[in-house]
């Protein structure tokens, strides 16, 4: 690489007072901080622009430290966080400050032992009462007795639901902007969960079946919808092809979920093959140790995950969520018009008829026939091959 092919590295004294932007621009020139400015402009560029459909995932414990609220409920509001994958115990803590229970910065270098005794939950430095597990409980338990949640659903319905009710106790404490989930019943923004029995609301969930419920939490539900939604982006009702964006915030099991919506469409649905047009990841895992969730940008392309010719607009940043996060916030608000609300909520059955008559067409096309020679070989019938042309055995 030509010494001039890079950004000259100019430093200057700082000011006094500084704006995000300047800090961001002017003040991130390496390592990771150049990662996290590049993830700043690609966002507010490109990504948070009229035709991209961005889907967010979200782990580790971002909302008890505030970021559900503080950073990633504005960017909802302004219409630049289409759909998201989270975490159940991000939802279940956001509802404690919906909710009006207190949360409480403190030290990890404490008495576990003590706080025990005196009835203390510790995240790290964040500290709360007991008794919010408790009431928390008891109010999720509470209104899943309701007669809205007596059936099978996704979970993009159930914490629309969720979101509904903690919307309305916002009202009657006359608190506003307290709760992700209610920002996103608001904003018809859809909210799914990987794993939905992996959280304190998915054991209530089990809970009340043992008093005979009837909600059912169906993954397969949300395994179509999110790759309706992915399908979906592309059709902007203009002559302009919509795009598709995946910011990961942590990894895991949301990561993998929003990404999957790729192979879905082509791997398992015989759709479009292409993968998301951007791709940004702010995360502390390393890959060699498999705690990357086996998804570095190049590596995801090996999966469709990512479209290949968009790998100059994948940016992974190796930091903390708690700080990167913050800073897009404030520099996506400074830097970027809102958007229009898409709703996707709203436009969920509009996008499982598209993806469910499309997958239909494109079912017709196959399979072909095995040769009556190698069917004869195996003993059976002609039956259908694979793609690979591998043998697919009648049950």
């Amino acid at each position: 690489m030509s010494k001039k092919s890079g950004r000259k590295i100019a430093p200057a004294p700082m000011p006094k007072e500084i704006g995000v932007v300047d800090l961001v621009d002017n003040y991130f020139t390496a390592y990771n901080s150049a990662r996290l400015r590049e993830i700043c402009h690609l966002l507010s560029r490109e990504v948070f622009r009229e035709g991209v459909t961005v889907g967010v995932s979200l782990s580790g414990a971002m909302t008890p430290a505030g970021m559900g609220v503080a950073a990633l409920a504005p960017l909802i509001r302004n219409g630049f966080i289409d759909w998201m994958i989270s975490t159940g115990a991000n939802l279940y803590h956001d509802m404690h400050f919906g909710l009006g229970f207190d949360l409480y910065s403190s030290s990890p270098f404490v008495d576990d032992v003590q706080l025990r005794e005196e009835g203390t939950i510790r995240i790290y430095d964040i500290t709360f009462g007991y008794d919010v597990l408790l009431e928390t409980d008891a109010f999720i338990r509470k209104i899943l007795q309701a007669q809205e949640f007596q059936k099978r659903m996704g979970t993009a319905e159930f914490h629309y639901l969720l979101g509904k009710y903690v919307w309305e106790v916002e009202k009657q404490l006359g608190i506003k902007h307290s709760s992700l989930l209610a920002t996103a019943y608001e904003c018809g923004v859809p909210i799914y969960t990987s794993s939905p029995g992996d959280s304190s609301i998915g054991m209530n969930v089990a809970a009340i079946a043992l008093e005979g419920s009837h909600l059912v939490l169906d993954p397969a539900l949300d395994v179509n919808e999110t790759a309706a939604i992915a399908y979906c982006a592309r059709d902007t009702g203009t002559t302009v092809e919509g795009k598709s964006a995946a910011v990961i915030i942590g990894g895991g099991s949301p990561k993998n979920f929003l990404l999957q919506t790729q192979p879905q469409l082509h791997e398992v649905l015989g759709l479009e093959e292409r993968g998301h047009d951007y791709f940004v990841q702010v995360t502390d895992a390393r890959p060699d140790t498999g705690g990357l969730s086996g998804a570095t940008p190049s590596e995801a392309v090996s999966w469709g995950k990512i479209d290949p010719e968009e790998l100059p607009s994948a940016i992974v940043c190796y930091t903390d969520s708690t700080i990167a996060v913050p800073i897009i916030t404030a520099y996506a608000m400074n830097q970027c018009e809102p958007r229009q609300l898409k709703r996707l909520y709203d436009r969920r059955g509009e996008m499982m008829e598209k993806l469910i008559t499309d997958f239909k067409k494109a079912k017709t096309k196959s399979p072909e026939e095995i040769p009556a020679a190698v069917a004869e070989i195996a003993g059976e019938e002609p039956v259908a091959t694979s793609p690979t042309g591998r043998l697919i055995p009648n049950l």
